[in-house]
């Protein structure tokens, strides 16, 4: 697995006349820009797909009429369209460059429409004192570091490992309904308990063959590096007990990371919709004066090397959402349908 790797550049230049503005603004965007090019031509996952040279001459031309680097960043979106990357993004100064996502939001319901613009929180309760219930919305930050995963993953991890040392729960149900991505890492952490020892996830290559494997060990989130991000954890393990997921059309990118790593584990449901479709996995590339850029060079897949376009829910619900009185919320309802079976294997519910 490519190491993620961010080193900030800072540019300062005290400018001088007009004639040097412009010369150093065009100097700048090319700099940029071939830094952008050559990520895109040794590592992206359709790169055999296209024909740069010519991509990057057309690009080029565009970028004659930009007034400044920061109006040539807009030529970012263009490319982008050009080559599919509608999973990658180009972030500078705090704003990100790259294809819109259009989310068709009449598929979503009024309750679910209500939480998301009140910008939910990670949440971990005791449903009708018998089920663990984790809201695990998306994690984003520029800041990669260790420090700050582990930082973000333990706060997240206490809180579920005190509902499981202070209840005898029948089941755990983690909701991703809002989950559109970010960070990985502190997500998976603050659910070892559930997952366990495991391989978590996998990245296929271009033609969908061998997998770099992301492993939970004893804490720690291990894609070979010497320092992984990690957890201290807590008590037993629960990677047997009864886990309903929760998926609709907004879990994506890292959402969908998440949810792929209960597939496959025993004892696990999956209900609502099928995810957005952002299953391929991206790596970080460092640009000229700051910049960087998510760049997809992988398809996600599962423990058992199984990659989903989007993954799909075993029980199917839509638009049956309650999160004012989640006891009367449908796919919490089905979750509850689960636990109270004696069957111990989605496949046989």
């Amino acid at each position: 697995m490519k190491k993620i790797l961010l080193l900030i550049g800072i540019f300062c230049i005290v400018f001088k006349g007009n004639a040097q503005k412009l010369k150093t603004s065009r100097d700048s965007t090319k700099i940029f820009y071939d830094k952008i090019f050559k990520a895109f031509e040794v590592a992206y996952l359709y790169k055999k797909d296209y024909d740069w040279k010519k991509l990057k001459t057309e690009t080029f031309q565009n970028l004659e009429s930009a007034k400044d680097f920061k109006g040539s960043l807009s030529e970012v979106k263009v490319l982008f369209e050009k080559v599919n990357a509608n999973h990658s993004v180009v972030s500078y100064q705090e704003k990100t460059y790259g294809m819109k996502t259009n989310i068709p939001w009449d598929n979503f319901s009024e309750q679910w429409m209500k939480k998301f613009n009140a910008k939910p929180k990670f949440e971990a309760q005791v449903l009708d004192g018998k089920y663990g219930y984790i809201l695990m919305p998306n994690i984003s930050s520029d800041d990669f570091s260790n420090e700050y995963i582990n930082k973000t993953a333990q706060l997240m991890y206490d809180k579920i490992a005190e509902l499981k040392t202070n209840n005898n729960l029948e089941g755990w149900i983690v909701d991703l309904r809002f989950n559109s991505g970010g960070n990985s890492a502190p997500m998976l952490l603050a659910l070892y308990d559930l997952l366990g020892d495991n391989v978590v996830w996998g990245m296929l290559d271009e033609d969908k063959k061998r997998a770099d494997w992301t492993r939970l060990n004893k804490g720690a989130y291990d894609q070979g590096n010497k320092n992984p991000s990690n957890i201290k954890p807590k008590g037993e393990l629960l990677d047997e007990a009864k886990v309903a997921v929760l998926i609709g059309g907004l879990t994506a990118s890292s959402g969908e990371i998440t949810a792929l790593a209960f597939k496959g584990r025993v004892n696990t449901v999956f209900i609502g919709e099928k995810t957005m479709g952002k299953t391929t996995s991206n790596f970080i590339v460092t640009l000229p004066f700051g910049g960087f850029m998510s760049l997809s060079n992988g398809y996600d897949c599962d423990r058992n090397k199984n990659y989903y376009a989007q993954i799909p829910p075993d029980v199917e619900i839509s638009k049956q959402d309650n999160f004012e009185d989640y006891m009367s919320d449908q796919n919490i309802k089905e979750a509850i349908k689960f636990f109270k079976n004696k069957i111990h294997n989605k496949n046989d519910i």
